[in-house]
């Protein structure tokens, strides 16, 4: 009995999983999308200013960091659920944590 409540805890958690990734891939397309709208906006600010603006430097950065942490989520590199149920990345990390302790 209980090791058939074990595997359907186990099977639940799957499909949660599973309806996370359906959200996160929603997301993954429309950050593409967004990072095409920054990457336009900043190459006519340069052409405009000669210079980049700072604040979409930072947005992109942060953007970039976390299409970087959806990818670990849907590759099951990592457990831990981006934004928006964790904080928005301030920019690049140099580590994300790993789903198995071992790595």
């Amino acid at each position: 009995m209980e090791k058939m409540t074990e595997k359907s805890i186990q099977k639940n958690e799957i499909l949660v999983r599973g309806l996370f990734m359906l959200f996160f891939i929603v997301i993954y397309s429309i950050s593409k999308f967004m990072i095409i709208g920054v990457m336009l906006f900043q190459f006519i600010t340069i052409l405009l200013t000669e210079k980049p603006n700072e604040q979409i430097l930072k947005f992109s950065n942060g953007l970039g960091t976390y299409i970087y942490q959806i990818i670990q989520f849907l590759s099951f590199n990592s457990e831990q659920r981006p934004f928006p149920f964790s904080k928005w990345p301030d920019g690049m990390q140099t580590h994300i944590e790993s789903g198995s302790s071992d790595r």
